[in-house]
């Protein structure tokens, strides 16, 4: 059996619940073994971005913050919703800015992971911005209060170890990016 044959077929779909921060579909699907599922959710998004910021000293400015879903306060890199008619790029550069207070000469796509891919349709875009510095003040949303902490680029094996950056994705994100960085300066990532 191909792709094709094991897809769903959606016979009936709503939009149940739209919001700013929440979309959600409600399916009606038929499967390929004959069966009918009447109420599947599917939470609809336009992705959102995780921005991986080096500065010229080798520090990643990490943000600590409520998540209220968890309720509780947590370590990950700085990352958003990407808003209507925006590319992955600029909100990763808006988002930088926005909750570190830090702006990069240019950002790098350096991968695209799906989120959850059973009940959304979400992306991650992950981008590295290399030579970040600060401009000097945080432009947050009304619902954040971020505090920015500079950690050496050394001392992150040890935050995702102790489980103090436990985020699934911003754990990916910087095991990919410090893949990366390690592959392609296999001695300091201060030297260029």
């Amino acid at each position: 059996m191909d792709g094709r044959e094991r897809r769903w077929h959606i016979t009936q779909s709503e939009v149940v619940i739209d919001t700013p921060w929440l979309r959600l579909r409600r399916d009606q699907i038929d499967l390929p073994s004959g069966r009918t599922i009447a109420d599947y959710y599917v939470r609809e998004s336009r992705g959102f971005v995780v921005i991986f910021a080096l500065t010229p000293s080798g520090e990643v400015p990490l943000v600590r913050q409520y998540k209220h879903g968890i309720g509780e306060m947590v370590l990950e890199l700085p990352a958003g919703m990407i808003d209507p008619g925006e590319t992955p790029s600029a909100a990763a550069a808006r988002e930088l800015r926005e909750e570190t207070g830090y702006v990069a000469p240019a950002l790098e796509h350096v991968a695209t992971f799906l989120t959850d891919p059973t009940h959304s349709d979400s992306r991650m875009h992950l981008f590295l911005a290399r030579d970040a510095v600060s401009n000097g003040h945080q432009d947050l949303d009304p619902t954040e209060e971020i505090d920015v902490e500079l950690v050496p680029l050394e001392a992150l094996d040890a935050l995702l170890d102790d489980g103090s950056i436990a985020v699934s994705h911003h754990v990916a994100a910087i095991y990919t990016i410090l893949h990366a960085l390690r592959g392609e300066r296999p001695h300091s990532p201060r030297t260029r």
